[in-house]
């Protein structure tokens, strides 16, 4: 019975001590010594037998640590327990980088199992986990460069029971992943007035409000309604407004450096408009004063400024007054206005088509002026023919040339199509009045040289002018000397004039020197001059219009240099040829 007696009561005090040492064990962490005394009844200790055991199985230890355990009697005996043992060894890890390429290298024996996780540490809130494997051996595992972020840490723990898992952080101070939990930062609206930072790390940063003109630099902070202050990412924040507006936007700055800009509100409440933000200050006894907050800074609106706020000060104030703008903010120091500017614009715009009428009106205007030089210019530039009728041949000549110059094109006036214009007014007066309007419309007078007209020119530079009746009614040339010479003695000739004369019918040197200050052509070897002269600077090119002319000038050309009597000898028609008596 003794006996029995006593296993029990070994057998209970083994369970309790190994319970006790269970929970003593889970209570103290591996940085800590544990004293545990054991005491031992009497009744079971017997020479030379044991009386129980001890089993070590839940203490929390660091991998590839060491754990020591010592043992004695009290009192003292001579034989003490001194035991050393090593726990399974930390994997190796490390963190290699080629390019954009990332790589976590766990360098273990490759019987060893363990497990690993990568998981987001955040200051607030729970630990998010990404990824968890069980592996065995070495591994090598990629990660994307987008990925890593201050707050990715790896768990590593041996695939043993109650093993120790260990963390590390190996991206806190890598710049390229604060560059990514800036990209991967979002601000979100959360209707009615709240907003959130929403970050897989959390982040040193402070918000404030600003107002972003459409189109007019940057976003201008508003340091009332949302003072610096910082930011808890994920976390529900609260804007103290009492309108949303398209144009209010949030500026997240991280050591005074801006790295987020959203206008939150575009989403809800459309685009950014054309308003203007009034700043409303109130001082002691309830004196309130208004500036307009545009780039260049805030614009007091009743000041003398040449900027748009300044220019409409008073109008904005009555706007103001008559409840036409939206209080978005408002305290005990000031409130914060939005008025709208769309009727400005409209006027703005009013001014812009009246503008544009105007522009519209001068250009049809000159669209006619130029529809008349065009037309103008078809008709062709004017040229007066002046020649002495020496011969029904040459007569016939001139009349060859004045046809072809019509298809050049040019506005040909010669006598011989005009003498029911003579016989009525007179050659003089009709050589005048020819002349007034050639000149007038830019054209030219073309003198042409013939034997007749040679001798003509030497009795008026020798004898003052031929005598009364010395040639016929018709004879035009004869008339205009009178006033023809007077324009080259008196310099006015360069111009107005030009000389020719045909080829074969007149030699250069018999042209007197006086008309030489004016250019002189020999027709038809010189037409394209001949015909530029006539036609301006601005003329067509005439290379195949001179051949043209030559083409119709040869026949007649070659009938007056024929010898007297030939048969064959006409009359020259022209376009008024029904004219001619």
């Amino acid at each position: 019975m003794g006996t029995g007696k006593n296993l029990k009561m070994r057998k209970n005090w083994e369970e309790q001590l190994i319970q006790n040492l269970r929970s003593l064990g889970m209570a103290y962490p591996t940085a800590r010594c544990v004293l545990l005394e054991v005491q031992v009844p009497a009744a079971l200790v017997q020479p030379g037998q044991s009386v129980g055991s001890v089993v070590f199985d839940c203490f929390e230890a660091a991998l590839g640590t060491e754990v020591q355990i010592w043992s004695y009697t009290q009192p003292r005996y001579q034989k003490e327990l001194n035991l050393t043992r090593q726990l399974p060894a930390l994997p190796w890890l490390s963190v290699t980088a080629d390019g954009d390429n990332v790589h976590l290298v766990l360098d273990v024996s490759e019987e060893q199992s363990f497990g690993l996780s990568l998981y987001w540490n955040q200051v607030q809130g729970p630990v998010k986990p990404w990824w968890h494997r069980n592996l065995t051996g070495p591994q090598t595992i990629p990660l994307n460069q987008t990925d890593i972020v201050p707050c990715l840490c790896v768990q590593v723990w041996p695939l043993e029971p109650d093993s120790v898992r260990t963390s590390i952080c190996p991206f806190t101070e890598d710049p390229r992943a604060h560059r990514n939990l800036w990209r991967a930062a979002r601000l979100q609206l959360l209707p009615p007035r709240g907003w959130r930072l929403d970050a897989p790390c959390s982040l040193h940063a402070q918000a404030t409000l600003c107002w972003q003109a459409p189109g007019r630099g940057p976003c201008q902070p508003l340091v009332p309604p949302l003072p610096r202050e910082n930011v808890t990412v994920n976390m529900a924040l609260e804007f103290p407004l009492l309108k949303g507006h398209p144009n209010l936007c949030v500026q997240v700055s991280s050591w005074e450096k801006l790295q987020l800009q959203e206008c939150l509100w575009a989403d809800s409440l459309g685009p950014l408009k054309d308003d203007m933000l009034l700043v409303e200050a109130r001082g002691p006894q309830d004196n309130r004063s208004f500036c307009a907050l545009e780039p260049s800074g805030c614009t007091p609106l009743l000041s003398r400024a040449s900027t748009r706020a300044a220019r409409l000060g008073e109008q904005l104030l009555q706007d103001l007054h008559s409840g036409q703008c939206l209080q978005l903010w408002d305290d005990d120091l000031g409130a914060l206005w939005a008025c709208p500017m769309d009727k400005y614009i409209h006027q703005r715009w009013v001014l812009v088509w009246l503008a544009c009428l105007l522009f519209a009106a001068a250009l049809f205007l000159l669209f006619l002026l130029k529809k008349d030089h065009v037309k103008a210019a078809a008709r062709g530039r004017a040229a007066l023919l002046l020649y002495s009728a020496d011969d029904a041949g040459f007569e016939r000549l001139v009349g060859a040339l004045a046809s072809a110059l019509c298809q050049v094109p040019l506005r040909v006036a010669v006598d011989l199509w005009s003498r029911r214009e003579l016989s009525a007014q007179g050659p003089l007066a009709w050589f005048h009045a020819q002349r007034r309007r050639t000149v007038q419309e830019g054209g030219l007078v073309v003198l042409i040289f013939s034997p007749g007209a040679v001798a003509l020119c030497r009795e008026w530079l020798q004898d003052a002018g031929p005598a009364p009746g010395a040639h016929g009614p018709h004879d035009a040339f004869a008339a205009s000397l009178s006033c023809v010479l007077p324009d080259f003695l008196q310099g006015r000739a360069p111009g107005r004039y030009v000389g020719a004369y045909f080829d074969g019918l007149l030699h250069a040197d018999a042209v007197p020197a006086l008309f030489r200050a004016v250019p002189v052509f020999p027709l038809p070897s010189q037409l394209p001059a001949f015909l530029g002269s006539l036609q301006g600077p601005r003329g067509p090119r005439l290379g195949e219009r001179a051949e043209q002319v030559a083409r119709a000038l040869q026949p007649a050309l070659d009938s007056c240099l024929r010898p007297p009597g030939t048969a064959g000898m006409g009359r020259g028609m022209g376009p008024e040829a029904g004219d001619r008596t």
